[in-house]
């Protein structure tokens, strides 16, 4: 089988769609380093810097909705040509708006382009890919996530050092943007990847799958033989596709309500939403903060930002090279057991940190262990199994589903985690993330099924079958 497949062309087709996720992660990670200077800029009060950081959410949230209704009917390409331009809108709109709600606005479009790719980028990959490399071709996408948190935290230390040694700079727009009011500068960098992402879309094809599915099966056929390199490989694939879908005689809501369809939807929804609450982006968003808090604040907090993106970043890889030999659920019960043991020693180190006289340098080594595992595991498997969960008539809107789920608890977990910090305690919010584990790991531990190697139609027909 190896013989018979293009790798490389396979590779392509998924750092292309992987660049996606780098977008996202930039998007995301970005903020953080314009905050103090866009609430100083606007005179921001407390309500307003919360609805700056937090209106990208909202259009992530708007996104999701919409992702998979758009790619279901236009295609997989068409709708990430479509987040591109979002993205590279909002880059510039942020770059050169004239006031704090222009600036929201091209925030929330930035938004809307990260619930689309969020739930485009993977799909594709997954329906491109063979089975004995999807895990780690999906993954990619996740990498790129956690390169472009990477790239977007040096980023705004590299333009934050030059803004403040070129105080002299007095060239017009350069000066504005790069110099005067560097936030700009910040969030309009995005613009470079952004386009790069718009051009090298039309360099790659349709999804073979969906192709299939709008009844262009010749088309389709010449993108499996480029794939499959085997002729013979390629029209087994189309017969495989072909006869899971002609057994999908119901329209796509219906479809959802059969009891098998119908449990992986509610699955999906709950390791997405779950996967929030078990503290990964309280971590990746407010770590800095509890690093000040805990004594740490004579460092400079953009360094344990890019400490913390590079941990996550070379884990990642590690996953990617690992996620197809290992499994998706292994990946999930080590590293979700390495998860809860860092949080509890997080928690204990809150409780007895000071009274045992322990470095706050430990406080920083068990986040890293937790960012590790994190990243080992329900980083890297979640957006691989919600890409092949779904049957072919429905993958776009049930992954959409799941994906309004996930940014429905990413947001309520940024709006919490200091409400809970300062209630609960430090060492009480991280006993609770260490909780929320273990309905996670039961979940996947009783109702998924192992996917790893398995083709998606394969999967498809395991669900088909499954009832309630």
């Amino acid at each position: 089988m190896k013989s018979t497949i293009n790798l490389g062309y396979l590779v392509f087709l998924s750092v292309v769609a992987a660049l996606g996720g780098f977008l996202f992660g930039y998007d995301t990670a970005v903020i953080s380093g314009t905050i103090a200077q866009v609430t100083e800029q606007f005179r921001l009060d407390a309500l307003q810097q919360g609805w700056y950081v937090g209106c990208a959410l909202v259009g992530s949230i708007i996104g999701v909705l919409f992702a998979g209704i758009l790619s279901d009917k236009f295609g997989r390409k068409s709708t990430m040509i479509l987040s591109a331009i979002l993205f590279s809108t909002s880059a510039i709109g942020c770059a050169v708006c004239m006031d704090f709600n222009q600036l929201v606005v091209y925030r929330i479009i930035g938004g809307v382009g990260i619930g689309v790719v969020s739930i485009i980028s993977p799909l594709y990959i997954s329906e491109v890919a063979v089975a004995q490399y999807r895990g780690r071709l999906v993954s990619l996408y996740q990498l790129a996530v956690t390169i472009g948190f990477l790239g977007a935290y040096l980023v705004n230390y590299q333009l934050l050092g030059y803004s403040t040694s070129n105080p002299d700079v007095t060239t017009g727009w350069w000066s504005l943007i790069f110099v005067t009011e560097v936030w700009r500068g910040m969030l309009g960098m995005e613009t470079l990847p952004a386009i790069l992402f718009f051009i090298i879309i039309f360099f790659i094809p349709e999804s073979p799958r969906w192709l299939i599915l709008k009844g262009r099966e010749e088309k389709a056929t010449d993108i499996l033989e480029r794939i499959y390199v085997s002729s013979k490989e390629a029209l087994f694939q189309l017969t495989e596709t072909k006869s899971v879908i002609t057994s999908e005689s119901k329209s796509e809501w219906r479809l959802l309500l059969q009891p098998g369809i119908r449990k992986a939807v509610i699955i999906g929804v709950c390791i997405a939403m779950l996967g929030q609450f078990m503290g990964v982006n309280a971590v990746l968003y407010y770590g800095p903060a509890i690093f000040e808090n805990a004594g740490l604040s004579g460092g400079d907090s953009l360094f344990y930002q890019v400490l913390v993106g590079l941990v996550n970043t070379l884990t990642t890889i590690l996953a990617l090279v690992i996620i197809d030999k290992v499994g998706r659920k292994k990946l999930v019960y080590y590293g979700v057991s390495g998860m809860v043991v860092s949080l509890i020693l997080i928690a204990t180190y809150f409780i007895y940190g000071e009274s045992w006289g322990i470095s706050s340098i430990f406080l920083l080594v068990f986040f890293l262990f937790y960012v590790f595992c994190c990243a080992v595991s329900i980083c890297a498997v979640v957006f691989v199994l919600l890409s092949e969960m779904y049957p072919t008539r429905v993958r776009g809107l049930a992954m959409s589903i799941a994906g309004f789920a996930l940014w429905i608890g990413t947001y309520l977990i940024g709006q919490l985690t200091p409400w809970m910090l300062q209630n609960l305690t430090p060492a009480g919010t991280f006993l609770l993330f260490a909780i929320m584990c273990v309905p996670y790991m039961l979940i996947v531990w009783k109702l998924v099924p192992e996917t790893t190697g398995k083709s998606l139609e394969e999967i498809e027909r395991y669900w088909m079958t499954t009832k309630n």
